[in-house]
């Protein structure tokens, strides 16, 4: 089959591997139809290369068709159209029980102390094939998968598999009051679809931040307050705060993460970081790595006293300098966390009809073939182009 494969800093792949086969008697087959490229992808481009392997493949946002099921799975069959959650979750075990399926405890990658493993996401995340190629192996077929009707687009269900459940848990740890007011930092998928998905919920004031030109004409369309980062830069925080009555937003969600603008230094280290032997560069990143952690302090910055702040872009640092002065005086309520997907699941599929309340159906920017990943990769890295969300047809 064709598979989108890791081979470096900025060099990714499609080659010809081995088709995946059902291993053990819950596995299912899927033959891929869509696999979203995700700004979390753009870390294994950029910055997480010493957890791959050249080969790895990677992807995390597919749905597609039963293709072949093990002897044991009665919950889907062959010619079943199904979404695959990014994280793998047994959903029996306790964490599962809780709806915390990012935490489950029979795919935690005990050797690294992370969390439910990942498809297609680094050896920290339990270096389990991805799902940008033709075909996927998918365990615990009568659990993990999420089984969607046929009929409409594939885009009307891929978000399923991550940006959905993604911004919606975003909104949630949020906890914007109602009437309340909510500022997302970053306008790519996930920070455009909390925004859409917290108007849904009834707050009455999104405010967007990005320095994306097209990114913020898509926000301001579906209703949102938008600023620019390189029109406001150092009067940011005060602009926020005279929109929000002089105390800042109830929540804050930053949904940058480790690569935020303006924290040269970080970027750097980072930088730096890649040219040093894989096994040294995997150490230094595990124990004393540092993220570019602007957005994560403008958060802290702009949040009324008292406010909360929701965390969904993606963090790795092990020695991030937080101001928890600030954040202690200020009261700060904090929560993140990879989404549990399925704990969402039964909430967000009554949103997915003709209807389509959250823009679904027109979310994806760009629709290309696998051939064409390389490419996609580069251009939504470098923000070209308009991309906010790639679909990839193998």
């Amino acid at each position: 089959m064709k598979a989108l494969t890791w081979h470096g800093r900025r060099d990714v792949r499609v080659d010809t591997v081995p088709d995946p086969a059902v291993k053990d008697p819950t596995d299912v087959i899927i033959k891929v139809t869509t696999s979203g490229l995700c700004g979390s992808d753009l870390h294994l481009y950029e910055v997480l290369g010493p957890f791959l392997d050249v080969g790895d493949i990677l992807g995390h946002e597919p749905m597609g068709i039963v293709e072949e099921a093990g002897p044991e799975v009665t919950a889907v069959r062959v010619g079943d159209r199904v979404v695959i959650p990014f994280n793998i979750s047994c959903g029996t075990c306790h964490t599962c029980g809780q709806g915390l399926h990012s935490q489950c405890e029979t795919t935690q990658v005990r050797e690294h102390g992370s969390g439910a493993s990942l498809f297609g996401y680094t050896k920290l995340y339990g270096q389990v094939p991805g799902g940008q190629a033709e075909l996927l192996r998918v365990p615990f077929g009568n659990n993990l998968p999420i089984k969607v009707p046929h009929g409409p687009a594939d885009d009307r269900f891929v978000f399923l598999s991550d940006v959905l459940p993604t911004a919606w848990q975003a909104v949630e740890y949020a906890a914007v009051p109602e009437g309340g007011s909510l500022v997302v930092l970053g306008l790519g998928p996930i920070g455009d679809m909390s925004c859409r998905i917290a108007l849904h919920h009834g707050a009455s004031q999104v405010i967007g931040v990005d320095l994306v030109g097209q990114r913020l004409t898509r926000a301001r369309r579906r209703g949102v307050h938008v600023l620019d980062l390189k029109e406001h830069g150092k009067d940011l925080a005060d602009t926020i705060r005279e929109l929000t009555h002089g105390r800042g937003p109830d929540a804050v969600i930053d949904a940058v993460g480790m690569e935020a603008h303006g924290s040269p230094a970080a970027k750097l280290a980072a930088q730096a970081t890649n040219l040093l032997p894989s096994a040294l560069a995997a150490k230094l990143m595990e124990h004393v790595g540092v993220d570019r952690l602007h957005a994560l302090y403008l958060a802290i910055d702009i949040v009324r006293r008292g406010g909360t702040i929701s965390l969904s872009g993606v963090y790795g640092g092990q020695s991030d300098p937080l101001p928890l002065l600030t954040m202690f005086d200020k009261q700060i309520q904090l929560r993140m966390g990879q989404a549990n997907v399925h704990r969402w699941v039964d909430d967000i599929l009554p949103l997915l009809t003709d209807d389509d309340p959250l823009g679904v159906d027109t979310f994806a920017t760009h629709h290309l073939p696998l051939d064409d990943a390389p490419a996609a990769y580069e251009m939504f890295q470098k923000k070209q182009d308009g991309a906010v969300k790639v679909l990839l047809k193998p």
